[in-house]
C-alpha cells in the first residue's frame, strides 16, 4: 500500500474522452424519461425531492467525514471517497430503483436535478470537506481545483445531454418514445463494456491494490445507503419514495469522479482506485438491495 499513489492506471487521454462521451450518452438516455412537466410537478410537492438532495449533498459528505475521522485511511484514498460522496447520483440508480419497487420517476428527476446542482455542490463539497479533514489538505493545496473548470466539465458531460433529452421528450414525445429503450439499453451496454475493458487493462493493479480500499468502500457505501434511508425516514417519506432516496444516495456517479480525478488530480493512485472500486461495488450492493426490496411491494 505504501506505493499506491505512485501507480498510474492505464487510462489515456483518449480513454478519458471516450468515458466523457459514454457518460453523456447515458445521461441523454436517462433524460428521455423526463419532461419539463415532471419538474413542475416536483416543485408543487417538493418534499421528497428536497429530502433526496439533502441526503445526497449534505448528509453523505458529512457521514463520509465522520467515517474518515474514525478510520483515518491514507490521505489520497480519503480524498477519493470525499470526491465520490460529492458527486451526484449514478446513472444506474434509476434502473435499480425500478427493480427495487421504488419511485423510479422520483429517482430519474433526482438524478437530473442533482446533476445540475453538481455544478455548485461537487466542487464546494470537495473543497470544504477536503480542507476540513486535515490529512487531505496538502493534496488540495497542491491541486488547482478550479470550480469553473469543474462546472464546464459537468455541463458538457452531463447537463447538456440532459437538456437535449428533456427537450426532445417534451417537443417530440413520439420520436423520443421510439428511441428511449434502445438508447437506454445500448448506452448501458457500452458503459458496462467500457468498465470491463478498463478493468481488464488494469487487472494487475486492481488485484494488488483493491485490498487497500475494499473494506473502506463497502463501509462507505453502506453508510450512504443507511444515511439515505434514515434521512427519508426522519422526513416522513412513504416507503415508495424512501426506496428511491436510499438508492439515489447509495449509487454515486463514480464515472464522473474518475473523470475529475484524471482531469484535476493527475490520476492520483489512491483516489483512482477508491473511485474505481466504488464503481463496481455500488452496483453489486444496489442490485442486492433491489432484490431484497422487490419481494415486498412498497407502501405509497
Amino acid at each position: 500500500m505504501t506505493d499506491i499513489d505512485s501507480i498510474r492506471l492505464n487510462f489515456s487521454p483518449e480513454s478519458l474522452m471516450l468515458l466523457n462521451a459514454i457518460l453523456s450518452i447515458v445521461m441523454f438516455s436517462i433524460a428521455l424519461d423526463l419532461r419539463l412537466s415532471d419538474f413542475r410537478a416536483l416543485w408543487r410537492a417538493p418534499k421528497a425531492l428536497f429530502t433526496g438532495l439533502v441526503s445526497q449533498f449534505l448528509v453523505l459528505p458529512a457521514l463520509t467525514f465522520v467515517m474518515l475521522s474514525i478510520v483515518n485511511p491514507r490521505p489520497s484514498i480519503a480524498l477519493g471517497l470525499i470526491l465520490v460522496a460529492a458527486c451526484p447520483g449514478g446513472n444506474i440508480s434509476n434502473f435499480i430503483t425500478h427493480r427495487a419497487g421504488g419511485n423510479a420517476a422520483l429517482s430519474v428527476s433526482m438524478t437530473g436535478i442533482a446533476t445540475v446542482a453538481a455544478i455548485l455542490f461537487t466542487p464546494l463539497n470537495v473543497a470544504f470537506w477536503g480542507t476540513l479533514y486535515a490529512p487531505t489538505r496538502d493534496i488540495l493545496r497542491e491541486t488547482t481545483l478550479d470550480p469553473v473548470s469543474i462546472a464546464i466539465t459537468v455541463f458538457f458531460m452531463l447537463i447538456l445531454p440532459l437538456i437535449v433529452g428533456i427537450l426532445l421528450n417534451s417537443k417530440r414525445p413520439a420520436w423520443a418514445a421510439r428511441i428511449r429503450k434502445p438508447m437506454q439499453t445500448l448506452s448501458m451496454l457500452i458503459f458496462i463494456g467500457f468498465i470491463a475493458a478498463a478493468l481488464a487493462a488494469n487487472w494487475s493493479f486492481f488485484l494488488h491494490y483493491v485490498g487497500a480500499v475494499a473494506l473502506l468502500v463497502v463501509l462507505h457505501n453502506g453508510l450512504a445507503l443507511a444515511g439515505g434511508y434514515a434521512t427519508a425516514t426522519i422526513m416522513g417519506l412513504s416507503d415508495y419514495d424512501r426506496r428511491a432516496v436510499t438508492i439515489e444516495t447509495g449509487i454515486q456517479n463514480s464515472g464522473l469522479g474518475l473523470v475529475l480525478i484524471f482531469a484535476f488530480f493527475g490520476g492520483l493512485g489512491g483516489m483512482a482506485v477508491a473511485a474505481a472500486a466504488w464503481g463496481i461495488w455500488h452496483a453489486v450492493s444496489g442490485l442486492a438491495l433491489a432484490s431484497l426490496w422487490s419481494r415486498k411491494a412498497a407502501r405509497r
